[in-house]
C-alpha cells in the first residue's frame, strides 16, 4: 500500500455571462489586469464579498485565468472562504450585479448582503 498526497482542488469560476461582463468592463478600466475577490467581515451574518479592479498583483495574489483576457485575483488569506465560488451577473429589474455561489457559505442574511461559514 501507498500513501498518495491529495492537493485538493482550489479555484474560483465565472458563468459566461460574468465573463463577458468583466471583460466589458476591462475594456473601459485601461491598465486593469482583472477583477479581485475578497471577503470582509461585515454584515448581519459575518462576511461580505468585495470586487474590485486589480491594476497590480498582491504579493499573495493567488490568480485564476478564467478565459482569454479576464482573471480573477484572490488573496490566500481568503481562499478557504471562497474557494470553489462560481461568480455570475444577473439581472433583476433595473438593476445588475454579480451574484456568488460560494459551496462554503452556510446561511446567508435576508437581504442577501452578508453571508457565513463555519
Amino acid at each position: 500500500m501507498t500513501a498518495e498526497a491529495f492537493t485538493p482542488t482550489v479555484g474560483v469560476s465565472m458563468t459566461p455571462s460574468a465573463v463577458d461582463h468583466v471583460r466589458q468592463q476591462l475594456g473601459k478600466h485601461p491598465g486593469a489586469l482583472g477583477i479581485r475577490l475578497a471577503v470582509k467581515k461585515s454584515g448581519c451574518s459575518g462576511f461580505m464579498y468585495e470586487t474590485e479592479w486589480v491594476s497590480e498583483p498582491g504579493s499573495d495574489d493567488e490568480i485564476f485565468q478564467i478565459a482569454d483576457g479576464v482573471a480573477v485575483y484572490v488573496a490566500r488569506k481568503d481562499l478557504p472562504v471562497v474557494n470553489g465560488t462560481e461568480i455570475d451577473f444577473i439581472t433583476k429589474g433595473l438593476n445588475s450585479m454579480f451574484q456568488f455561489r460560494n459551496p462554503n457559505a452556510t446561511a446567508e442574511c435576508g437581504c442577501g448582503e452578508s453571508f457565513s461559514v463555519t
